[in-house]
């Protein structure tokens, strides 16, 4: 495994993105890569690699002695997930978000084209996704019980 520097962005080279990218449709290729762009200028000190096994691109940061997991660029043949493993303790103010039911902790954006794509939107949910994964669990969960009783007072109960 070799690690490059490109400007302040690195990235670790077992599977170059593109060499993923390859195998998906060209529009889906330029989505793609726009939200790579989107991710490596909100986080520039993040660690860019290919999960093959998962067929996506993760991104990594350094929060004191341990790495954390905060985004991914995951293409599939009929769209492009911009995703947040912590998703779930998120704030998502304008209810952007997907995953809500379907999974534990991920959310993600979806997009079949890239002018569905809003740099400022994933640019604010990208570093909300860099807050909360650089938080304690015990942190994530407090905030994620916060969010719940804000929602449930919102809704007429709690």
């Amino acid at each position: 495994m070799s690690c490059r520097d490109v400007g302040h962005h690195r990235s670790v080279d077992l599977m170059p993105p593109e060499a993923l990218l390859e195998d998906f449709a060209p529009p889906l290729q330029r989505t793609a890569r726009r939200l790579r762009e989107i991710v490596r200028r909100a986080a520039p000190d993040a660690v860019e690699r290919v999960r093959p096994g998962w067929r996506l691109i993760g991104y990594d940061l350094r929060a004191g002695r341990r790495n954390v997991f905060f985004a991914w660029v995951w293409p599939e043949h009929e769209h492009v997930h911009l995703g947040f493993p912590q998703g779930w303790a998120m704030q998502d103010p304008h209810g952007l978000l997907k995953g809500r039911g379907v999974t534990k902790r991920a959310r993600w954006l979806t997009y079949t084209t890239v002018d569905q794509v809003d740099a400022a939107a994933c640019t604010a949910l990208i570093e909300e996704a860099i807050r909360v994964a650089t938080m304690s669990r015990g942190e994530r969960e407090l905030r994620a019980m916060d969010q719940d009783g804000d929602e449930r007072s919102s809704l007429g109960g709690g």
